[in-house]
């Protein structure tokens, strides 16, 4: 199972403010299944859906 990345947040956001997750929430609001996931790596915050068989 892959996700499609929606889009990236870096992970020094201001102290209080969360972009990555009022963004999934705009889109889970607009009826896609978007959550919040943290990469490691790259020190950054994705917002992702499930892919689809045909992406």
């Amino acid at each position: 199972m892959g996700a499609k990345v929606l889009e990236r947040f870096p992970a020094g956001a201001p102290r209080g403010s969360w972009p990555a997750e009022e963004y999934a929430a705009a889109r889970r609001a607009a009826g896609e299944p978007a959550k919040v996931v943290m990469d490691l790596k790259s020190d950054a915050f994705l917002v992702v859906v499930p892919a689809h068989e045909e992406d």
